[in-house]
C-alpha cells in the first residue's frame, strides 16, 4: 500500500479517509448497473434447484 498512516495523524483524519473510500466504493457499485433489475440478493444466480454436483445415496440391492 502506498498510503501509510503517519504516527502524528489524527483519528478524525483516518475516519475521514475510510468514509471517503466507502463512498467511492458505494458509488462504483451503484454506477456499475445491475442486469437483474435491482433489489433482492445479488448472489443467487441460478434459482432454487439442487446443485448440479449434489450426490444422491442409493442403497445396494443384492
Amino acid at each position: 500500500m502506498s498510503e501509510n498512516s503517519s504516527p502524528g495523524e489524527s483519528e478524525d483524519d483516518v475516519k475521514r479517509r475510510f468514509r471517503e473510500a466507502l463512498e467511492r466504493k458505494q458509488a462504483n457499485a451503484q454506477s456499475s448497473g445491475r442486469h437483474d433489475g435491482g433489489g433482492g440478493k445479488g448472489g443467487h444466480v441460478h434459482g432454487h434447484g439442487p446443485a448440479a454436483s449434489k450426490r444422491t445415496f442409493r442403497r445396494k440391492s443384492g
